[in-house]
């Protein structure tokens, strides 16, 4: 049996076998499940015409034996999406290898994980001192000097003196200079 697809759906081409309702000598070319309410597996099929597929399908009834509260269930839109789902890697890549198993003197490895590489070595600033860097627009590699730079710059772009007067910005200001008291003390600077 061929099983070409055509402009009527689910027909079966080329279908030898007559319809299974006993009497019609029409081809078999529809498949219809025995047991309607039975779709674990495999199931087990009978072929019948155009004629008695159609009447087959005006008897099928999805909700038949549900109640009232198992209907809405099934047709509510999160039907078929409670069941649970395995997590995510969080930066969408696989685990990186473990680095001390081998050498890598082309780092072909290491430049598809350097960031999760980079990720796993502790930070030498608190959380606290991390959030005050992002106020300054820092990152963890800055040092003292880049420190310094960034604080004047910021201080001259905020003070009102700088500003023609102008006292909008005040709040960051006192952002920018609470996380520079913060971070000149921190013994990463030191």
């Amino acid at each position: 049996m061929a099983t070409k697809q055509s402009r009527m759906h689910g027909r079966v081409e080329g279908a030898r076998a007559h319809c299974a309702v006993p009497g019609c000598g029409n081809p078999g070319e529809f498949k219809a499940p025995l047991e309607p309410a039975n779709f674990d597996g495999p199931g087990s099929w009978r072929f019948l015409c155009l004629d008695h597929v159609r009447e087959h399908n005006a008897k099928y009834n999805f909700f038949e034996g549900m109640s009232s509260d198992e209907i809405q269930h099934a047709q509510g839109p999160l039907a078929g999406w409670e069941r649970p789902s395995r997590k995510f890697a969080h930066n969408g890549a696989d685990p990186p290898p473990a680095w001390g198993d081998f050498a890598d003197p082309l780092e072909a490895i290491s430049g598809r994980f350097g960031r999760a590489r980079k990720a796993e070595q502790p930070s030498r600033f608190s959380k606290s001192e991390r959030r005050a860097l992002s106020v300054l627009g820092l990152g963890e590699d800055a040092d003292r000097h880049q420190l310094r730079q960034r604080y004047s710059s910021l201080v001259r772009r905020y003070h009102p003196d700088k500003n023609g007067g102008d006292r909008s910005h005040e709040g960051k200001l006192g952002e920018v200079i609470e996380a520079y008291q913060l971070l000149r003390k921190s013994a990463a600077f030191a």
